[in-house]
């Protein structure tokens, strides 16, 4: 019987799929590229009277914060 079949099996898949996530997420995150589900959430949550961004702008947003575009601060290069 393999380590992966019945029921300490499923665990171990859902528990290898919620590690992967979290990976990928950590790495979005180290390259400046926050999760747009995450915001959403929080923006619902936490601030129910503001507009949630789409995709676009929240994309255009985090480019801006982490580049300097829009008149932000940023990363300047050179």
């Amino acid at each position: 019987m393999s380590i992966l079949t019945g029921k300490s099996g499923t665990v171990l898949k859902g528990r290898l799929s919620d590690i992967g996530r979290c990976l990928c997420d950590g790495a979005r995150l180290m390259v400046g590229m926050p999760n747009y589900d995450t915001y959403v959430a929080h923006v619902r949550t936490t601030h129910p009277d503001k507009p949630v961004m789409t995709y676009e702008e929240f994309f255009r947003d985090r480019q801006n914060a982490k580049f300097g575009g829009g008149g932000k601060g940023g990363f300047v290069c050179c």
